[in-house]
């Protein structure tokens, strides 16, 4: 299983966004302060997609197909830390969830 790490924390419209993996260039980024459904967004070259981390399934955005193969991939195992992540950036939206 693979740890999740922070690389670096950028600061974009009064959000934080750590880098929590990077795979073949590919940035795997998670906002504090975001919005519902639980996602992380992969940004590659000028492409980013949002993708819902309990269905893997696209929220927004696009990915070329090679790129997407790797994160999903990636994402498959390790969803449960991807859950945790988003919750510990977004208590407030996890604890809504719970309710």
């Amino acid at each position: 299983m693979t740890n999740l790490i922070t690389f670096s924390i950028f600061v974009n419209n009064n959000k934080f966004m750590p880098t929590i993996k990077i795979i073949d260039s590919i940035k795997i980024n998670m906002y504090a302060r975001d919005h519902l459904p639980p996602h992380f967004h992969a940004i590659y070259a000028e492409h980013e997609e949002l993708i819902e981390i309990g269905t893997l399934e696209t929220y927004e955005g696009f990915l070329p197909k090679k790129q997407r193969k790797k994160v999903i991939k990636w994402g498959a195992e390790n969803q449960d830390h991807l859950m945790k992540s988003f919750c510990k950036l977004n208590p407030r939206l996890c604890d809504e969830t719970n309710s």
